[in-house]
């Protein structure tokens, strides 16, 4: 009767296909677009969320940055557990959907209010609730996307029956087209989302949208899935066989180290310590495994330096200049060039590069292809650094914590002489002189015949003092940091006769009264119109060119008047100096990672499969994740462990021990010697007995030849197997 209900099943399944496919599995891959566009595009802006709107230091934001990254690569063994041992694929991936889901929901709510802006006054215990609501919506969105991970491209290939090989393997591709599709539209998408203006009470950063859009593409990805449920073939769990790999392993050593006594004859691999319970071709396959898994040991290195692309590379992009002429590129943009290259690089690599290898008469095997992918991952973190110094060079010193940084602006339209601490110098007519550090609590100030008393110095901050021909006219504080995520901070400087207005847009920097400063106001890139004003409603309009990063005092000097020609006394004292080193110095950096990526994941995915037995492949992928989530654990240790005071420094660390693992691993593959399952499974096939007879002639030979105890002999003087 199951039987028959089992053809009907198949022959209802049969009919459900649009050019030879399953119509199921296009709700599969449209599922998959939109999980992996709410994926990396919630993981595109992370580090910047943690940076600029959690006000985390570089160092926190990356650490927590990578410690979610390996979280999502630890939860897929717990997903693989559930499926196959309980729920069953289908069940799995719709019930940690669900959680997925809330978890995005929950990010995009965590990130509404307005309290971690810079300009207002948030509570410690709000910001308490608002970081444990980020971290809750990242441990659900973790569980989510690990848990459906080892389950979804599996449950697309039960769609198809025996005739379908060929669709199955296009399939795969396609599932593959729309993971990398995903990304590319995300890591587009969301950055320019977040970089729009939005908020309560302020103007900031539109975290919520770059998450909240994330959040609905996941709920549409659960939607789609459930939509094709009468149409799915829904395989029941069958037991785990990483449950039942673990079991053996477990066994082994622990029968290894009961039966440690020399009495006991040695074997020729320590898994033979299982065959008193498990059959010998389960000990083969496991054997196998084993030999592969021990070359994974290494390889997490890898992913320690990859998966630094969002992390590391996001914020140096920050201080870099995005301007590409017809389009700006946001420093979390700068991520796309990964999956651009992806999708160019394959083939050409496929289909140009390998062949031309193997005409030239080179033995290129994958484990060589591998090492290669490791040592190209290590030049692309020399790139990084080499570009990091050029970074380095172009940005300010600020004072350190015991000095102090002075700049003096003259606003008389003639020059004026001034004496610092008893250094004369000069200050042309409506220009600034300095910074000039200090290191001392107080400034004796002398302008022109004029002796100010001795002033009270601020340790660790920059200050400008307005100057003129009567002496000291007042100061201010100036910023002590480059300006975030590449904006621009903006305040003007009134040497006019009486009070001013400046507005720009929506953003009113107040009224500023003579010889006095407005508030700093950030703007981004591109072109910004101030509109300035007096009390009789006569109109100014100033536009500025910015760049990134910059910071400018602008003079509105005394011979200032109203008119069409308003603008062209303005005085523009620049602060901080624009980002000069162009994103596109990235791009080699990019280059060679994704060259190391290429070769070394899909090339070690390949070899994986074919040393894997049939029934263990998942095993394998499994620890394939999990070389990943250690990865990400060794940015954490280098991070937390390493403080390095240079961030080129760390690039350097990072490429010296990725190039140590990479001669480590190149002598573990000299040794290795590549197998053929199916062959040493065919073998054990043939000749094994199932476990039923095993144990009644294990019984036998224990129980009827001998009498004595003390001659019995143990299970492990049975003769070994060797592979």
């Amino acid at each position: 009767m199951a039987d028959k209900e089992q053809g009907k099943e198949k022959k209802t399944k049969s009919k459900t296909e649009c050019c030879g496919y399953p119509l199921s599995i296009f709700f599969i891959v449209v599922n998959e677009f939109c999980e992996r566009f709410s994926y990396y595009g919630m993981r595109a802006v992370l580090v910047l969320y943690f940076r600029y709107f959690l006000r985390w230091d570089d160092d926190l934001a990356t650490t927590i940055y990578h410690t979610f990254v390996a979280l999502c690569y630890l939860t897929p063994i717990l997903g693989a557990i559930i499926a196959d041992s309980w729920l069953g694929k289908f069940k799995t991936i719709v019930y940690l959907s669900i959680v997925y889901t809330v978890g995005q929901g929950v990010m995009a709510i965590s990130a509404i209010h307005d309290i971690t802006d810079s300009n207002q006054d948030g509570t410690p215990d709000s910001m308490t609730f608002h970081v444990a609501l980020s971290m809750v919506g990242l441990l659900l969105i973790a569980l989510g996307t690990g848990g459906i991970k080892p389950c979804v491209a599996a449950f697309g290939g039960d769609q198809f029956q025996d005739h379908q090989e060929k669709q199955r393997s296009t399939f795969f591709s396609i599932f593959y087209l729309s993971i990398n599709a995903g990304s590319l539209l995300s890591t587009v998408i969301t950055p320019i989302l977040r970089a729009q203006e939005c908020g309560i009470n302020s103007q900031q950063k539109c975290y919520p949208l770059a998450f909240g859009v994330p959040a609905a593409l996941m709920a549409v990805a659960l939607v789609v899935f459930i939509a094709g449920s009468g149409m799915y073939i829904k395989a029941a769990p069958k037991g785990n066989i990483m449950l039942e790999v673990c079991k053996c392993i477990g066994f082994a050593i622990k029968n290894r180290f009961k039966h440690r006594s020399s009495r006991y004859p040695k074997r020729e691999h320590w898994m033979d310590w299982a065959e008193e319970n498990y059959d010998k071709l389960l000990i083969a396959q496991v054997k196998m495994v084993l030999k592969v898994l021990f070359l994974y040991i290494p390889l997490p290195m890898f992913w320690a330096l990859f998966d630094q692309q969002g992390s590391r590379w996001t914020l140096q992009a920050t201080t870099m200049n995005g301007n590409f002429g017809v389009f700006i590129v946001q420093p979390d943009q700068m991520q796309t060039v990964n999956p651009i290259l992806i999708l160019v690089m394959v083939p050409i690599v496929d289909n140009l590069v390998y062949p031309l290898i193997k005409k030239c008469g080179l033995n290129f095997t994958p484990l060589k292809r591998m090492t290669v992918g490791m040592f190209m991952a290590a030049l692309a973190f020399v790139a990084a650094a080499l570009v990091q110094l050029q970074i380095d060079q172009t940005l300010p010193t600020f004072p350190s914590a015991s000095e102090t940084q002075v700049k003096f602006l003259n606003l008389e339209s003639n020059t004026l002489s001034i004496s610092v601490n008893g250094k004369p110098d000069e200050i042309q007519a409506f220009q600034s002189y300095g910074y000039m550090t200090l290191n001392t609590d107080t400034m004796d100030l002398t302008v022109g015949n004029r002796t100010q008393d001795p002033i009270t110095l601020l340790k660790g901050d920059r200050q400008t003092f307005l100057l003129t021909s009567a002496g000291l006219q007042g100061w201010d504080q100036d910023v002590n940091t480059k300006p975030e995520q590449g904006n621009n901070d903006i305040r003007f400087v009134n040497g006019y006769g009486v009070p001013l207005n400046v507005k720009s847009g929506s953003k009113d920097m107040g009224s500023i009264g003579q010889f006095e400063f407005s508030n700093y106001t950030l703007f981004p890139e591109g072109k910004a119109t101030f509109i300035i004003s007096d009390n009789t409603g006569q109109l100014c309009e100033y536009s500025m060119s910015l760049g990134f990063g910059s910071s400018y005092t602008v003079l509105i000097p005394s011979t200032f008047n109203f008119g069409s020609e308003c603008g062209s006394t303005i005085q523009q004292i620049e602060d901080i100096k624009p980002n000069t080193i162009h994103m596109a110095w990235q791009i080699p950096q990019y280059f060679l990672m994704t060259c190391g990526e290429v070769v070394f994941s899909v090339t070690g995915l390949e070899f994986s499969y074919s040393q894997a037995p049939k029934n263990m492949k998942s095993v394998l992928q499994a620890g394939w994740l999990l070389t990943t989530a250690i990865g990400n654990i060794i940015v954490l240790i280098v991070a937390e462990v390493g403080q390095l005071p240079e961030q080129w420094a760390e690039y350097v660390l990072f490429a010296s021990l990725l190039m140590c693992v990479c001669i480590i691993f190149s002598i573990m593959a000299y040794f290795y010697t590549y197998v053929d399952p199916a062959e040493i499974e065919e073998q054990f096939s043939e000749h094994e007995p199932d476990d039923k007879e095993k144990k009644q002639q294990l019984e036998m030979k224990m129980d009827t030849t001998y009498t004595s105890d003390d001659k019995k002999p143990n299970p492990d003087e049975i003769k070994q197997t060797k592979i």
